[in-house]
């Protein structure tokens, strides 16, 4: 079958015409990833963390169950059931808190 040329002129019109939309949809897609990344950007500009001691000596025997961090103080939970709590910038220890299970609660309450 041949074309007639009106038909061949709206294939050309039709094609200009998708051209045109991927082309526009493209520029919206580039101008929208440029947009989420500025406002990535300018929303989370600087992470600050917690400070980190440089080194933390626990005391002798006591192996670290766990780690957490506060604004101003480090704390491990030992596996002995304390709680050291450390300076974050010199590392040095604050303070110690031992923790009382709750075996050991009930026995005291069931002996008194």
């Amino acid at each position: 079958m041949e074309e007639t040329p009106e038909q061949a002129i709206m294939d050309t019109r039709s094609l200009k015409l998708l051209r045109t939309l991927v082309t526009v949809l493209m520029v919206v897609m580039i101008c929208g990833f440029i947009v989420l990344i500025a406002f990535l950007v300018t929303r989370f500009p600087e992470r600050n963390g917690p400070v980190l001691p440089e080194a933390v000596v626990l005391p002798e025997g006591a192996r670290a169950q766990a780690v957490t961090l506060g604004r101003g103080w480090a704390a491990v939970v030992t596996q002995d059931d304390r709680i050291l709590i450390f300076d974050p910038e010199t590392g040095a220890l604050r303070q110690e808190v031992a923790i009382e299970t709750a075996i050991e609660a009930a026995t005291e309450t069931a002996t008194e």
